[in-house]
């Protein structure tokens, strides 16, 4: 059991380091909101992707203290990445909508609660904005019927905006 002591002390060192950094990037997300004016559903879209980042890298660290040899970490990251990457080739990069994602969150005038207008030729959509996901933007229509469109086709398009309805962060 002793030469699993440092071990152990090195992953609870992680761990320590893993929720230290997750607690100060909700502090500076939510810091960014308030001064850029974002929405809370925002902040807890990009809280989702930071924090899938650092479950991330605290998991690669934590298998490599324990022994797992960095090629065979290698050869199942890549792995894994080559299946969803071929698993997702038809459709939109993911890589694509989580970005677009990120530039909603912190550029997009279109926030939750407006009520949009998307100029598109074969399918234009009205409704209001119901949810923005990691991956869609979901619009509910006047029939109450709801609508996804993908982020990254979310940012492409032209879009009026009739109303803001919005609840913002406040300290």
């Amino acid at each position: 059991m002793e030469e699993y002591y440092l071990h152990l002390i090195e992953t609870i060192v992680i761990l320590v380091i893993h929720f230290v950094l997750k607690y100060l990037t909700k502090k500076a997300t939510i810091k960014a909101a308030l001064k850029f004016s974002k929405s809370a559903s925002r902040v807890n879209i990009v809280g989702k992707i930071i924090n899938l980042i650092l479950i991330t890298t605290a998991l690669t660290l934590i298998l490599l203290i324990w022994g797992v040899e960095q090629s065979e970490l290698m050869l199942f990251i890549t792995s894994i990445l080559t299946v969803l990457g071929i698993a997702f080739f038809a459709q939109w990069s993911i890589i694509s909508n989580i970005t677009a994602t990120l530039i909603i969150f912190f550029n997009h005038p279109a926030k939750m609660g407006d009520e949009i207008e998307v100029f598109d030729i074969d399918h234009p959509v009205k409704g209001t904005i119901n949810d923005i996901g990691i991956f869609f933007v979901t619009i509910k229509n006047k029939e109450g019927g709801l609508i996804t469109i993908p982020s990254n086709l979310f940012i492409q398009k032209m879009i009026s905006k009739k109303s803001t309805n919005q609840k913002r962060i406040t300290d």
